[in-house]
């Protein structure tokens, strides 16, 4: 997949605020452009899209925003460890986006996750809620996020979940007309909704589906673990999305020891979001949007992308999950 670098920085611009460009003007990569106002600065990173990259990986941005930065993920285990202390806070204290937007935050993050994996030998993997264990399969990441149109990507998907929609549609039945309620961080009602969703609005519904599977898979595993799927729920979901309950029968569980839950419930959820992607992309007719050009690679690659934001929430978002994005469990 090769999204040219003037669409990926487009990308950002389209999200990347006033303020948020105005601290990237004082980095080292756009110190020298002149830009004497927003507007201009705009118009050069247009021109240079390479800079933008570079201002975003800027060192003394990263302090700014996330606070101290780890060498690299082995510094130290994940702060969701049992007995470590908390993540470590950004330094914009109690308002941790009060100098810059949430997709600013994550855009950094995830820059310097990316420089810091080619350093790293290995990444931790979920086990169960507040277990983590060493992988030393570090290139697949690597090769992920070398790509910055799928940083981009994992971005936006970040940023989508600070501002999250619910409500209730009118469903008709043999009975008349039904209220029914969804919510975008519900993933049994997001699959009714797919089924619910008329032929045109089918594919956004699948893969903003696909989207909560990967974040809450990567963002809050132990939420989902501890929640788990009822009987009733799981079969509900394998039956709307195609899933096979027997792709996850085999996965570790935690269920049988204190206080944990169920893996097997993060096991579907991956299987849903790949269908629920795959779904999508089958929906719509060539040639491919940018977006959903790297909907197509990330689809085959979920499994790395979770491990990607799995990484992002241990080294910076743990001690603000809750209250930037409200999926706490």
């Amino acid at each position: 997949m090769d999204v040219p670098l003037r669409s990926v920085v487009e990308g950002y611009l389209q999200h990347l605020t006033d303020a948020d460009l105005a601290l990237l003007a004082e980095t080292r990569a756009l110190a020298g452009t002149g830009s004497k106002d927003v507007g201009s600065l705009r118009r050069v990173l247009r021109q240079e899209p390479r800079r933008l990259l570079e201002a975003l990986g800027d060192p003394s941005l990263a302090q700014l925003v996330l606070g101290p930065q780890p060498a690299t993920p082995e510094d130290g285990p994940p702060a969701s460890r049992p007995g470590d202390p908390p993540g470590q806070a950004l330094p914009l204290g109690a308002e941790p986006f009060a100098a810059c937007s949430p997709f600013a935050v994550f855009a950094v993050a995830l820059e310097q996750v990316a420089q810091s994996l080619q350093r790293a030998s290995f990444t931790w993997e979920w086990l169960g809620p507040r277990h983590r264990a060493p992988v030393f399969d570090v290139e697949p990441l690597r090769q992920l996020l070398a790509d910055p149109a799928h940083r981009l990507f994992l971005a936006e998907l970040l940023a989508s979940y600070t501002h999250v929609a619910s409500g209730a549609v009118w469903v008709a039945t043999r009975r008349g007309l039904r209220r029914r309620r969804f919510s975008e961080l519900d993933p049994v009602r997001m699959a009714e909704l797919v089924a619910l969703a008329p032929p045109a609005e089918r594919p956004g519904v699948l893969r903003r589906l696909g989207d909560l599977a990967l974040f809450s898979t990567g963002v809050f595993p132990d939420a989902v673990a501890r929640r788990g799927f009822s009987p009733l729920d799981a079969e509900r979901l394998a039956r709307l999305t195609g899933a096979r309950l027997g792709d996850t029968a085999n996965a570790p569980t935690l269920a049988g020891l204190p206080g944990m839950g169920d893996a097997s419930a993060v096991a579907l959820l991956e299987e849903i979001g790949r269908r629920a992607y795959r779904a999508a992309l089958a929906s719509v007719p060539e040639p491919l949007t940018r977006s959903l050009r790297v909907l197509a690679t990330v689809a085959d690659r979920f499994d790395d992308a979770r491990r990607v934001l799995a990484t992002v929430t241990d080294r910076y978002l743990f001690p603000h999950r809750d209250r930037w994005f409200g999926l706490a469990g």
